[in-house]
């Protein structure tokens, strides 16, 4: 295997980079840029030349961790340089010129999992903590890193391979009127590990939610402070706010952290009988995402009762868990904020001038959309990927087949291929099986350096 370098930093101006090279001639890299041999595991600072003109590039920090004991299970180099746009390039040119070759997307997580040092779950666990745009994203990405979710895949795995140990008893064995089990405890143990899967596969929305964040559509009149809350729930101002109805004009989406769960928040034009092209393209717009939406924001003025076109509209919203918020409560605090019994939804007052209600608006957004989270064990790992839910289906219904099999009556060698399927499809999910083209998806995902 050939010899790797990348910048594991993100451009741009910085105080320091970080540049990573592994394989076999990590040893020829020092010795034609540093010069002289590294301590094992120990930082040292040096000059790195270049190996072309000996010219001097930068000094540098750098650590040799010696095979197996490193990420990549090679030897391997970390140097912290200089940040910068121009810097870090020099220094991994010095290598490249040194024999190295530039490593693709996600190439050194990749000869990790190769080489033993993780499986493809915990790979994707720490794509996921790269991506993470949440303190519930990141946990639940450390829990997988830990082997949460590859601890409980493994458990099932082993239950399958016992049965099926058992099974081929029957098989080699088909003289003897009782093996180490029962029949009928063979079955109750399938079953059970079918039911284990599915409480596994129960959790899948909430990891996609984790992963992808809750869309939440902010709708309503125009004028009717959509913007304004989406600006104070973003914490910074994104879209344009004026006194003139219909300033928005497209739906605008950006990913918030609310409560420590990840939101896909839309502010989208105001519903109304559109009085051009460009609005009417607007509000078919937002209603494409509200159709798929998770929440739905519903922004009506506080002090002001809901219009019949507004009433209309809430009776009509088939999708997404509604939130019906009274907006600039400011303006409002001198009346009583008229009530909307025909709205059967939670109320919330807000004002995005002094910050009330934003709180708990919050709150409520985190229980309605994470409700299924915060009720799990903390010890319940999160099915966060569609190739799991995938594969988890696949074991799920192979065990289905072997019980229908079993209780058909036929033949233990046949019941049993169900079971070895079953076992299969769970080995793909940590990566025991590993495809070329299915490594090839998950580390694409990657960036260049991890």
């Amino acid at each position: 295997m050939d010899t790797i370098a990348a910048i594991s930093t993100a451009p741009g101006r910085a105080a320091i980079a970080v540049v990573r090279a592994s394989g076999p001639q990590v040893a020829e890299l020092v010795s034609q840029t540093l010069g002289e041999p590294l301590p094992h595991r120990r930082p040292a600072l040096r000059w790195l030349a270049h190996p072309e003109d000996g010219r001097r590039v930068d000094r540098v920090l750098v650590t040799y961790y010696p095979a197996p004991g490193s990420y990549t299970g090679e030897d391997v180099l970390e140097l912290s340089c200089h940040g910068g746009p121009l810097a870090p390039q020099l220094v991994l040119d010095a290598l490249l010129a040194a024999g190295a070759r530039l490593a693709g997307p996600g190439e050194f997580t990749r000869r990790a999992f190769l080489n033993g040092k993780l499986d493809l779950l915990q790979a994707e666990a720490i794509l996921d903590l790269v991506d993470g745009r949440s303190r519930a994203q990141h946990r639940a990405a450390v829990h997988q890193l830990e082997r949460g979710l590859s601890g409980r895949i493994e458990e099932l795995r082993e239950a399958i391979l016992r049965s099926e140990a058992l099974l081929v008893y029957e098989i080699d064995f088909p003289e003897e009127d009782q093996g180490p089990l029962a029949p009928a405890e063979i079955d109750a143990a399938a079953r059970d590990v079918a039911g284990r899967i599915d409480r596994l596969l129960e959790t899948a929305h909430q990891g996609e939610l984790l992963r992808e964040g809750a869309l939440t559509v902010i709708a309503g009149r125009p004028n009717a402070g959509k913007s304004s809350l989406f600006n104070a729930l973003c914490g910074v101002e994104r879209v344009i706010v004026t006194e003139e109805p219909g300033t928005t004009r497209d739906a605008i989406e950006t990913m918030a952290s609310l409560g420590g769960y990840p939101f896909r928040l839309v502010d989208t034009a105001g519903l109304r009988e559109a009085t051009g092209r460009v609005e009417r393209l607007g509000i078919e717009v937002a209603q494409r995402y509200l159709a798929g939406a998770d929440l739905v924001l519903f922004c009506v003025e506080a002090g002001r009762e809901l219009g019949a076109e507004e009433l209309s509209f809430l009776a009509e919203l088939e999708h997404g868990t509604l939130i019906l918020v009274r907006t600039k409560n400011d303006l409002a605090a001198s009346r009583s904020p008229k009530a909307a019994p025909e709205v059967q939804a939670p109320q919330v007052l807000v004002s995005t001038v002094t910050g009330e209600g934003l709180g708990e608006l919050s709150r409520r957004l985190v229980e309605a959309a994470f409700s299924g989270s915060l009720s799990l064990d903390e010890d319940m790992p999160l099915i966060t990927r569609e190739r799991h839910v995938r594969e988890l289906h696949r074991a799920r219904g192979e065990v289905e087949a072997f019980l229908e099999a079993r209780a058909s009556g036929l033949a233990p060698e046949i019941a049993a291929t169900h079971l070895r399927a079953a076992a299969q499809a769970l080995e793909e999910m940590l990566g025991v099986i590993a495809p070329e083209d299915l490594l090839a998806r998950v580390f694409a995902e990657f960036c260049v350096g991890k």
